[in-house]
């Protein structure tokens, strides 16, 4: 699922560590960003850099890490056509529109009230929030911003 594991921030017992050993475990590239050596929230970082991870100091960093990797990864041999009656993103914008109002509604009965893809409704929230259409709370529940 991923070429590689950047850890930005670890402990040094820590689920951030655990995951980078799992990475490598999976031959996947682990990268660290390097810390302060007095910020013990860095120190997992650091002991990773020392112990062969890639050292990371910006973006471009990672890409050249996974490029070497991108030639191992296979297109896929058709390309993706979506089923025939599928939603569209205006249908699903037009739909989760209807179904929030100024009440707070969780995320996943939004989802399930529309019946669309969960991917199409994080769509359509996001096209509001951007908007500034939408108000996110607490519990992952949102609700239409008053007009």
């Amino acid at each position: 699922m991923s070429a590689g594991t950047v850890v930005v921030e670890a402990a040094p017992r820590s689920g951030s560590l655990i995951t980078a050993r799992l990475a490598a475990e999976a031959g996947r590239e682990v990268m660290a960003v390097p810390g302060s050596p007095l910020d013990p929230r860095a120190q997992g970082c650091n002991q990773l850099i020392r112990d062969g991870a890639t050292l990371i100091q910006n973006a471009q960093d990672v890409v050249e890490a996974v490029q070497p990797m991108q030639a191992l990864v296979r297109a896929p041999s058709m390309p993706f056509e979506p089923a025939p009656g599928a939603m569209n993103g205006d249908d699903a914008l037009g739909l989760v529109e209807e179904l929030l109002g100024p009440s707070p509604v969780p995320v996943d009965e939004v989802i399930r009230l529309s019946g669309a893809p969960s991917g199409a409704v994080q769509m359509a929230l996001l096209e509001l929030d951007l908007a500034g259409r939408l108000d996110r709370h607490a519990g992952n529940k949102v609700s239409l911003r008053p007009a």
